[in-house]
Formats: C-alpha cells, structure tokens, sequence
C-alpha cells in the first residue's frame, strides 16, 4: 500500500479554507500561539465539521495525520 502524500494547500482545501500560500500563512499567524494544553481539535477556530475531520484523522491516524500534525507544530 502506497503512503498518500497531502500538502498542506490540500489540508486547507479539506477543511473548505483558502489554500492560496499568504491565506496558510495568515490563518497560522493569526491563531498562533495555541497553547499546549489544548488539542488541536479543541482550537476555538475550528467550526464542528473541521474539528470533527480533525479529530478523526488523528484518532484513525489516517494518512492525513503527517500533515496535521505539521499544522499543530506550526500552530504551537
């Protein structure tokens, strides 16, 4: 089985966000920092459709979990 590459336009894209380099970069500096004491899925900045697609990719550690964890460290 072939590991499924996602990008992080392809992340936003997912989650219906604009997925354009300066959109990515604004999102991340304008929710920055989130503290670690919250999951990421918990982010006050998620509606509940992207928290839920969250969530389940990091409980399924579904093959978009490299790439959402790279989110949350950008994030932190």
């Amino acid at each position: 089985m072939e590991a499924t590459y996602h990008s992080m336009a392809s992340l936003f894209d997912q989650l219906g966000l604009n997925s354009s380099e300066q959109a990515v970069e604004e999102f991340i500096n304008r929710n920055r920092p989130l503290p670690g004491s919250i999951e990421l899925h918990n982010a006050d900045f998620w509606n509940a459709s992207q928290a839920s697609f969250i969530k389940q990719v990091i409980d399924d550690d579904a093959d978009w979990v490299e790439i959402v964890d790279h989110l949350d460290a950008m994030l932190r």
